[in-house]
């Protein structure tokens, strides 16, 4: 018979657990919803089998460079994410574009570095690398949830619960509040709608971008503030690329502003100086 002290016993071990390694299946979590539910609302998937072949180049990539890297313990998370988001970010008729962009993603983590990090976030320059250079052989994903909002509500839920847990909460609000009153001004530039040009973050792709990529603990800066300043110059990056008509202009913008952000805080520290608005040794993500 369970007694109120094995109860007690039980719920501390979960409390632990996932205190120390429970919370790591957020992410994953979180990003399987969204492929999940845009699939079912709109199709958005070219075929399961270029999705499936981007997660497995992805893993396996992930997988050996760790193993040549000497770690016991390859990250298969963050191939599983990079992969997902490859698979649902690249549209193309061919497939190695797929393959391509997911080993391109997971190689610049080892290969790109310096002193000891990695400048960019693997999927952001993988998608960039693909759209820039082939733009002929792959486009990006530019779907909407539309009237589904019940899917957007469960991945906002989600989303949020993983970028609390890392710390990293201030960083998607300061981007959203951005975008949405830098897409103010652009529609007085413009003369373009307002909820035209704010729409697109209500879709699939903008989730991604916000929960993944410009969050990715191993690619920000490390303090509060330094973070809070780089989310607001990527999303007003953002806002000056779109107002040359650049279709990919988020991924660009973090492709510009991250990694001189991390160069910026590693040269600093380097120096022995205060990071000061790029930002300081403070609380670091897993």
């Amino acid at each position: 018979m369970t007694t109120d002290t094995d109860l007690a016993a039980r719920r501390t071990s979960i409390r632990l657990w996932w205190s120390a390694d429970g919370h790591r299946f957020l992410p994953p979590a979180l990003i399987t919803c969204i492929l999940i539910g845009s699939q079912i609302t709109y199709g958005i998937l070219e075929g399961l089998s270029k999705t499936a072949l981007a997660i497995a180049v992805a893993v396996g990539a992930e997988a050996l460079l760790g193993w040549l890297h000497g770690s016991r313990k390859p990250n298969f998370v963050s191939g599983y994410i990079t992969g997902i988001s490859v698979g649902i970010l690249i549209r193309s008729l061919w497939v190695w574009p797929y393959a391509l962009c997911s080993a391109v993603s997971i190689l610049s983590k080892y290969v790109i570095r310096w002193r000891g990090r990695h400048l960019w976030n693997p999927s952001n320059l993988g998608v960039s690398a693909v759209f820039f250079l082939a733009p002929e052989m792959a486009a990006g994903l530019s779907i909407q949830w539309g009237n589904a909002v019940w899917v957007m509500l469960v991945i906002w839920v989600f989303g949020w619960m993983a970028v609390w847990r890392v710390n990293r909460l201030h960083i998607c609000l300061t981007y959203v509040v951005s975008f949405l009153a830098l897409g103010y001004v652009r529609s007085l530039v413009t003369g373009q709608a307002y909820l035209a040009g704010v729409a697109p973050i209500t879709g699939p792709m903008y989730q991604l971008f916000i929960f993944f990529m410009i969050t990715d603990p191993k690619t920000t800066v490390k303090s509060r503030r330094g973070q809070i300043f780089v989310a607001f110059s990527v999303a007003a990056v953002e806002a000056v690329l779109r107002l040359f008509e650049q279709v990919y202009a988020p991924f660009y913008a973090l492709f510009l502003v991250g990694p001189c952000a991390v160069a910026t805080e590693i040269w600093l520290e380097k120096r022995g100086g205060v990071a000061g608005n790029i930002g300081t040794r403070g609380e670091v993500g897993g």
